[in-house]
């Protein structure tokens, strides 16, 4: 693969390096005195090396891939090592507990980490940083990818990739009864039911029932109600907007979803509507490829791809940056850090980045042909259009998400089950509101 950064490597090592030389200036060595030649300074960083962990995570792929071009161009080498998930979060929380100053820069999960990490002094703050080079363009990110990575009004990330929720539905099953595509959660509701058909193992709605995993999909039905996980550090699930929002979630799974839901995060949740046995499925727009690839899919013809239902506040669903790159606090070489940062988030990385299928953040790359290539129009339109809005979290956002996860989760498994959601959201909103109290130290 060819990719030509070389516009950002003149303007970004010139505004790095016009930086370094500044400081110097201080101790009274006038920039270029000590030798400083043509070569090193179109190469700042000859000799460098950088540590860089990524997730196993196809972006975290596609960058390894180009970094060559990165090193030919800075002079730096870098040393690249991926993780699964889960090993990547805590070998990071064990290097960080330990004042290590590697991995220098890293793939995180800001709605996972960002307000732990950055609560416990882990994070490099990079607002001094974005705007030094007025080539990278830092305006041209998407507002709710960019909030996703601030804590406390620092940005502590630059957003890679991120995910809209939106409602995937079947071409075939809705032209055949003569329905229109969901606007509306009443709309959505009406449609599920009059397709729902378990007789002939097809089902009105599939999305996740799992504890944990369901959370994040409730949260853009309880915005669209006007609710919310938290206000002002106090727990609103029992309001009634939110528990609107989760009820409808539930009655979709309950009334109209397959059977063993319970048990299902989205791999199964899509293999469900990938194998033609649902009318309707909401999630992220970023898992299009489980249901779109023929090989997996019986439906891919037929899929169709809409912006999220509105309720009573209209269609506010989550839109959030799920995967960002940060600098590590203690990174002993920072303006080689923001070196690997700028350019692997630089609008030339990123459409090289998109083109392979990962769903970017910055609004230039979706407005060009090439940008969308690897995506149906239908869902680049969809994404597009759920961009200019939306919510910039679809998780609580405290310090111990996992375990706000579990407390908000059963809710909707209780209610799923048959019981009252009411008493089940008040039992919890306590469960929630001694988290969120213990958290502040109250």
């Amino acid at each position: 693969m060819i990719v030509r950064t070389k516009s950002w490597t003149k303007a970004a090592l010139t505004a790095i390096l016009t930086t370094s030389l500044l400081s110097a200036c201080g101790g009274g060595e006038q920039p270029g005195s000590g030798g400083a030649t043509t070569g090193e300074a179109d190469k700042p960083f000859q000799g460098k090396k950088l540590s860089i962990a990524t997730a196993n995570h196809p972006w975290g792929d596609a960058i390894k891939e180009l970094i060559p071009k990165f090193e030919e161009e800075t002079g730096m080498k870098v040393d690249v090592q991926s993780y699964f998930e889960d090993q990547l979060s805590q070998k990071l929380t064990v290097q960080f507990t330990s004042g290590s100053s590697t991995p220098d820069v890293f793939m995180y999960s800001p709605l996972q980490h960002a307000k732990q990490f950055y609560n416990n002094g882990w994070l490099q703050p990079l607002d001094e940083y974005v705007d030094r080079n007025p080539e990278y363009d830092f305006e041209d990110f998407s507002k709710a990818s960019v909030s996703t990575n601030r804590v406390d009004g620092k940005l502590v990330g630059i957003p890679t990739i991120t995910e809209q929720h939106i409602l995937y539905y079947r071409k075939d099953l809705l032209e055949e009864a003569n329905l229109a595509v969901p606007k509306t959660m009443d709309e959505l509701l009406a449609a599920a039911r009059e397709l729902h058909d378990p007789a002939n193992e097809i089902y009105g709605f599939a999305a996740r029932g799992q504890r944990s995993a369901l959370v994040s999909q409730i949260s853009s039905f309880m915005y669209s109600e006007g609710g919310e996980f938290m206000r002002d550090g106090k727990a609103i699930l029992n309001s009634p907007e939110s528990i609107k929002g989760m009820d409808t979630y539930a009655t979709l799974l309950r009334d109209y979803g397959p059977p063993g839901v319970l048990n299902m995060s989205w791999p199964q949740a899509i293999g469900v509507f990938a194998q033609g046995q649902a009318a309707f499925f909401a999630d992220v727009n970023s898992i299009y490829l489980n249901a779109a690839d023929p090989e997996k899919s019986t439906i891919a013809d037929q899929i169709g791809y809409a912006v999220f239902p509105a309720g009573d506040a209209g269609s506010q669903p989550f839109n959030i940056a799920s995967w960002g790159i940060a600098m590590n606090a203690k990174s002993a070489d920072k303006d080689a850090a923001w070196a690997f940062i700028e350019w692997a988030t630089s609008k030339e990385i990123m459409l090289e980045t998109q083109k392979l299928g990962n769903p970017g953040s910055r609004l230039s790359v979706w407005e060009s042909p090439e940008g969308t290539v690897a995506f149906p129009q239908e869902l680049a339109e969809v994404t597009m259009e759920t961009q200019k809005g939306g919510v910039d979290h679809s998780l609580p956002q405290v310090n111990a998400v996992g375990e706000a996860r579990d407390i908000i989760g059963t809710i909707v498994q209780r209610a799923i089950s048959g019981e009252d959601i009411q008493e089940a959201a008040e039992q919890a909103n306590q469960e929630f509101q001694a988290l969120i109290d213990n958290e502040a130290g109250q």
